[in-house]
């Protein structure tokens, strides 16, 4: 039916031609008396059902576009920002024992803690590098051996009291003094400190040190509550589980299970706190015993954010679009490390030269850490200083390595395909812990070798086990990892000098011109000078091929996507991932561009 067929009907009108006329003229004299309400109402019944709908959808569009105006122009001008509130729930693997910096060294959760609480002369920042903290600046003499830092004088302790230099003279001299068994005692042997006044402090070195600076991380305790505790009683007081301290958060309360063991820890703001005040209110930090219990409470809404998580952990984990899994670079490399006095066979170079070729390096980063970390194939890691990559790699080509073996005697392979010469297998032994990551990373290594005709035993062990056979050096090859500064100081992992315990040269490494490019780097106050020292040494290493330096993982850290802010680029360690926290928020407000 038309539209005018429709219009007859409505006014109950013939449509025959006799007429058509005189019922035109009463249509319109009709059509101009209705109401405008009438007009209205008339509409739907000479509209189609598609011209009905389109009008329909077009009215809802201008009404909509309408009612969004207001909201549109506040967006428009105005941006989310940064909001005081909300709670971070935070699972870490491990148990607090010691929060206090003078000796938490060795414990992920103490360290953690620490950072949290107490705060540095200097601290690094998202790019890794090294920025004033209690310190509002800093001096070095002309000769390198003198440091004098002027300290802020608007910070005070959580309880209140005024920080003073005597704090940071107190810490140092607690750490040097033997009876309180401090791990960091090493880093400040032969260091004189100075107290010039209230705000400032002069350490005096009695030799260059290039990285002292990095010394100037240490967190500080204060005097006037450890003072009094006798270093007998130094791991055992109160104040261990109760730190008193200056940074972004304090310590409200903690919860143990019926066996003594802390199972929660809370902190709320320092609203005392003298650089940006925090934006999240609390944080409550959950502890656990292993990585697997872990993850079940992020499974069952237990926590947030995981301190850490393997790459093969990270398959368990539900949920997975409620976390940002940031990657972080952290200056740490594992490698095979050659004892060449346990073996001949590794003080012949054409044998580990060999053994070099024969490492798929690649493959392994897959297989293990599902590529989340880096090939590497010398100990200087780039991080704030930025080292020549253009070095001599050993790639992985089994041809080449079969045919280096080929060149010194080993042709004969014996039924099991391992190479022999005058009855004797070319067999070595591998010592490694027992953490999965690395068990499975030796694993690997023993399947490649083969293919080359090397059989390789393998030899995991626990962690008080290994750390007995590194000391005595009681070991042929050494799976294991080494952790740098950004502002590397190789010298304790490489130096004949530190070949033997509590050195930390593991392959026993002894190379008189690297020795002395060791010396004279750590005594470099230029970086750029420092740096080509450094290429140098890299070079040397490499063509001596004391070890296989095999990947360096990324640090992946669990962080609920609620979460804001986070910056760093880079960390030295686990801990420094919640550097620059106070930045961090949960809750948003709107102000005006």
């Amino acid at each position: 039916m038309d539209k005018e067929k429709q219009l007859d009907d409505f006014f109950g009108l013939k449509n025959d031609s006799s007429e058509s006329d005189k019922d035109n003229g009463i249509k319109e004299t009709l059509i101009k008396r209705l109401s405008k309400k009438s007009k209205i109402r008339l509409i739907p019944r000479v509209l189609s059902k598609k011209e009905r709908y389109f009008v329909i959808v077009s009215a809802l569009i201008i009404i909509g576009s309408i009612i969004s105006i207001p909201f549109t122009t506040y967006f428009h001008f105005t941006k989310a920002v940064a909001d005081e509130g909300g709670t971070l729930i935070e699972g870490i693997v491990g148990v607090p024992r010691h929060i206090n910096p003078v000796l938490a060294q060795t414990n992920d959760a103490d360290r953690d803690l620490v950072k949290l609480i107490y705060s540095g002369i200097l601290k690094y920042n998202e790019e890794g590098k090294l920025v004033p903290d209690l310190a509002k600046s800093y001096e070095i003499s002309s000769d390198g051996l003198n440091y004098t830092v002027y300290l802020r004088d608007d910070i005070k302790w959580h309880d209140n009291t005024k920080f003073t230099s005597e704090d940071i003279i107190f810490t140092i001299e607690t750490i040097q003094n033997p009876d309180y068994g401090s791990p960091q005692r090493i880093n400040w042997q032969g260091v004189e400190i100075e107290k010039i006044d209230d705000n400032a402090v002069m350490f005096k070195l009695k030799n260059k040190y290039a990285q002292f600076l990095n010394n100037l991380t240490l967190n500080i305790i204060p005097a006037h509550l450890w003072q009094e505790v006798r270093p007998i009683n130094f791991g055992l007081t109160e104040l261990n589980l109760k730190p008193i301290g200056t940074g972004p958060f304090k310590f409200n309360k903690l919860q143990k299970d019926q066996t003594g063991q802390i199972v929660s820890y809370e902190l709320g703001i320092n609203k005392n706190f003298y650089s940006q005040k925090p934006f999240i209110e609390k944080i409550l930090i959950k502890f656990y015993p292993n990585e697997e219990t872990m993850i079940d409470a992020y499974n069952k809404n237990e926590v947030d954010n995981l301190s850490s998580i393997s790459a093969k952990g990270l398959i368990s984990l539900k949920f997975k679009q409620r976390l940002d899994i940031k990657k972080i670079p952290m200056p740490r490399y594992f490698g095979l490390f050659f004892n060449q006095n346990q073996s001949k066979f590794l003080s012949d170079k054409n044998i580990r030269l060999a053994l070099s070729h024969g490492t798929n390096k690649n493959a392994v980063l897959k297989e293990v850490l599902d590529d989340n970390g880096l090939v590497v194939n010398s100990p200087m890691l780039g991080g704030v200083l930025d080292f020549d990559q253009n070095i001599t790699k050993y790639d992985f080509d089994v041809q080449k390595a079969k045919d280096i073996l080929k060149n010194i005697g080993w042709e004969e392979k014996n039924e099991d395909g391992i190479l022999v010469k005058k009855s004797e297998k070319l067999s070595l032994k591998l010592t490694t812990s027992a953490w999965p990551e690395l068990a499975q990373v030796a694993q690997i290594i023993k399947d490649q070798w083969k293919e080359i005709g090397v059989e390789l035993n393998i030899e995991v062990m626990s962690t008080p086990d290994l750390q007995q056979v590194i000391k005595d050096r009681n070991y042929q090859i050494l799976l294991f990892g080494e952790i740098l500064n950004t502002d590397p100081d190789p010298f304790s992992l490489w130096h004949s000098s530190q070949k033997r315990d509590p050195g930390l040269n593991l392959a026993l490494y002894d190379n008189r011109s690297a020795d002395t490019l060791l010396e004279e780097a750590r005594q470099t106050l230029s970086p750029i000078e420092r740096i080509q020292k450094y290429n140098d040494f890299q070079r040397i290493l490499i063509e001596d091929n004391p070890a296989i330096f095999i990947y360096s993982p990324y640090y992946l850290y669990a962080q609920s996507e609620d979460i804001k802010g986070f910056s760093s680029k880079i960390i030295s360690m686990p801990a420094d991932r919640f550097q620059g926290m106070e930045n961090w928020y949960i809750q948003t407000q709107r102000v005006r561009r």
